[in-house]
């Protein structure tokens, strides 16, 4: 029997796509703008935190080739029911994140790096056993790299400190989660 198979030729094809076409003009077409603004937020808190403008790219980069190829795999229906289960538990425990990490910038004295990180790294956890066999070893691997830097607890910390300009870019990326979370995106 021959294996040859159209679909899975065609989703190869996106999913490589995705990788080589995560451009701002491409993403701008994928994604609305609220989440486009919040990634160039979290884009310039990070470069500010690692010093590396190369680093900053790279983390928002893999993010977004993360998403989008996630979003090929959803609308390629890829995903058995399983697999789908813990796409909506990503869903929830994303989130209950969102509102946990606007509540800790809007309530004095609540920030607990501690906290964050573990939802975050849950969150990782429950998107690689999601997408398992369905990506590639350098996809997980981005999984890895961009939930290691926003479980960072340092980062987070200086994220949620007193100090400018973290204080802009925390509040800039809560509002945009609070829209999110107004609309249901998250």
């Amino acid at each position: 029997m021959d294996a040859f198979s159209t679909k899975s030729l065609v989703l190869q094809a996106q999913k490589k796509l995705v990788s080589k076409m995560a451009s701002k003009a491409v993403v701008t077409a994928f994604i609305d703008d609220t989440s486009s603004e919040l990634l160039d937020e979290l884009y310039r808190a990070t470069k500010e935190f690692t010093r590396s403008r190369k680093e900053a790219q790279k983390v928002v980069k893999n993010m977004i080739k993360v998403m989008l190829k996630l979003g090929v795999l959803l609308r390629g229906g890829q995903l058995g029911n399983e697999e789908l289960a813990l796409l909506q538990r990503l869903r929830r425990r994303a989130h209950n994140l969102a509102m946990t990490a606007v509540s800790f910038q809007q309530v004095d004295f609540t920030f607990d790096r501690r906290v964050l990180a573990t939802a975050l790294l849950e969150c990782r956890d429950l998107l690689h056993q999601a997408v398992g066999s369905h990506l590639t070893a350098k996809s997980h691997g981005r999984i890895n790299h961009v939930f290691s830097h926003l479980a960072n607890c340092d980062f987070l910390a200086a994220l949620y400190g007193p100090a400018e300009p973290y204080c802009s870019h925390l509040r800039r990326i809560c509002e945009g989660l609070g829209k999110m979370l107004d609309e249901g995106n998250i």
